[in-house]
């Protein structure tokens, strides 16, 4: 069996961390600031996880 390619979008959006879980970005951060408050803004840039319905997925897409 071939190996399995992996979806360069999908590597470039989101990250494993060393245990396993994949991290990615939040939406609505891009455009149209100014309608939003300073503390949106502030919790839109961290990052968090994938959730877990999701993760099999997106994991499926990043492997390599």
């Amino acid at each position: 069996m071939p190996k399995m390619k992996t979806r360069r979008s999908a590597a470039k959006r989101f990250s494993l961390t060393k245990s396993g879980k994949i991290k990615r970005n939040k939406a609505y951060h891009r455009h149209l600031a100014t309608a939003k408050n300073t503390k949106r803004k502030r919790h839109l840039r961290k990052g968090t996880l994938v959730s877990a319905g999701d993760h099999k997925k997106v994991e499926r897409m990043i492997a390599s």
